[in-house]
């Protein structure tokens, strides 16, 4: 079932296109990561979504409502939680949660054990009388996620959640996410699934979405499972071992074979041109040694997002 469907969004702020003719199609029980360099238009279409702002052309239907014409009905099936969550940091975590649902018109029987299953669900059942003010960045954003949790949603729209805080952190947040998908609470409309928008600048989470779109000056200039995305550059991501490093890096930047050349440690990683691989290594070994260097190991190796994702961004 389709929970999120956008069509052709366009929205201008003066003579900047932020979104220009996006379009979703987001079924129950789906991760769909928004991906792009900053200013790429991700915080905007998720804002076009939840209906903070109203598109300059296109439409958008949430669990079936248009948003446009049904704006209450969609609004109570999105549970939003934006870059800057703002807490109460004077209210305990309970008291924060308790705010999020009052303002939704539920009662104190029907927010009372809601609120202590999200928050047993997030971890922070033995937190629920600390003040948010106290809690550590991690547990700031999960009682963000509580509290985009507690009014029953449909889908989440979640805008770089993860941002600034530790890896172990992050794993967490994302094994909530997956159990949340794949196990849905008896809140998110009496167990049917939900559907997850999320925007993430970190490769590695990208990776666990179901699907990806790119985003590039206000355009999904790309989009597909992460494998799919991954074998855009299958055969043209090759791996350098050598010394002088710096020497091999120059070396190869100048070649008409090489269109990219990042450094990994103590190897080179090189993206080459469709269809010059062979011509690629003869023409560095070559380079390399007549520039007095040393190539020990050239072999091609997996592409990864994060390859793929700065091919895209340097797309003109």
């Amino acid at each position: 079932m389709t929970l999120i469907l956008a069509s052709d969004l366009h929205k201008s702020f003066g003579a900047t296109n932020a979104v220009n003719g996006v379009s979703l199609d987001i079924a129950a029980g789906e991760i769909y990561g928004l991906v792009g360099s900053d200013g790429a238009g991700k915080t905007t279409t998720l804002r076009l979504l939840v209906g903070a702002f109203q598109p300059d052309r296109g439409e958008i239907a949430i669990g079936g409502c248009d948003i446009a014409r049904q704006t209450e009905q969609a609004r109570a099936q999105v549970g939003y939680l934006s870059q800057r969550f703002s807490l109460y940091e004077d209210l305990t975590v309970l008291e924060n949660i308790r705010f999020f649902a009052e303002v939704r018109g539920l009662t104190r029987d029907e927010w009372l054990p809601r609120c202590m299953e999200i928050l047993a669900f997030v971890g922070l059942a033995d937190f629920k009388d600390r003040r948010a003010g106290q809690l550590s960045g991690g547990m700031k954003q999960k009682l963000g996620l509580a509290s985009a949790l507690v009014t029953r949603p449909r889908v989440l729209l979640l805008d770089e959640p993860t941002t600034g805080v530790d890896p172990v952190t992050r794993q967490d947040f994302w094994q909530l996410l997956i159990r949340l998908v794949a196990f849905p609470l008896a809140q998110a409309g009496d167990g049917a699934d939900v559907a997850v928008i999320i925007t993430t600048p970190y490769m590695d989470e990208a990776s666990r979405c179901h699907r990806l779109g790119f985003m590039r000056a206000g355009q999904i200039i790309a989009s597909g499972t992460p494998s799919d995305l991954r074998a855009r550059l299958q055969g043209r991501i090759m791996e350098l071992r050598g010394a002088p490093l710096d020497l091999l890096r120059r070396v190869a930047a100048q070649l008409p074979e090489v269109e990219n050349v990042r450094l990994f440690g103590d190897r080179l990683h090189l993206r080459l041109a469709p269809g010059r691989s062979q011509a690629a290594t003869a023409a560095l070994e070559q380079a390399v040694l007549a520039a007095g260097g040393s190539l020990s190991e050239a072999r091609p190796v997996s592409p990864t997002l994060e390859d793929v994702f700065i091919e895209l961004s340097e797309q003109a």
